[in-house]
């Protein structure tokens, strides 16, 4: 007995996954283009707000947390830096060899005008909701927060 609903609700969120996975791609999609002409890819603003969430960090440490290869990191960073995004932090007391990454108020500023458009832009596609739409909207955002934890 017990089996049968854990089979039944798989397949009721397996049905839910394939509706839900689509637009939210589409949602995705269109936020990442709301970076567009700002001047930084989408790889370049992760990476800055990483930094921006973890003053300090490191070359190695911030590859690691976006699952990507050193190099590949490194060649961003450098173009950040000459765009004034980031900038070496004073070497680590403990590994003078170590310099972490800080955001500028540059790159600060930039991740404040990418997170304000991409706001904008969502707000402005939710107004054009009906009322009913946006609470259900608003009734799912806590259970889709949860999704990954």
């Amino acid at each position: 007995m017990r089996e049968t609903g854990y089979i039944e609700a798989l397949e009721e969120a397996t049905a839910l996954a394939e509706a839900l996975r689509p637009a939210l791609h589409r949602l995705h999609r269109q936020l990442k283009r709301e970076t567009g002409d700002i001047g930084i890819s989408p790889l370049q603003a992760l990476l800055l707000v990483g930094i921006i969430w973890q003053p300090g960090i490191g070359v190695a440490e911030l590859a690691r947390l976006e699952k990507l290869r050193g190099p590949t990191i490194s060649g961003h960073i450098k173009a950040m830096e000459r765009e004034g995004l980031v900038a070496r932090a004073a070497p680590d007391p403990h590994d003078r060899r170590r310099n972490g990454l800080i955001a500028t108020d540059k790159g600060r500023a930039l991740i404040k005008r990418i997170k304000q458009r991409r706001t904008d832009w969502l707000a402005s596609e939710l107004a054009r909701l009906s009322p009913e739409a946006r609470a259900a909207i608003r009734a799912a955002v806590g259970p889709l927060g949860d999704i990954g934890q």
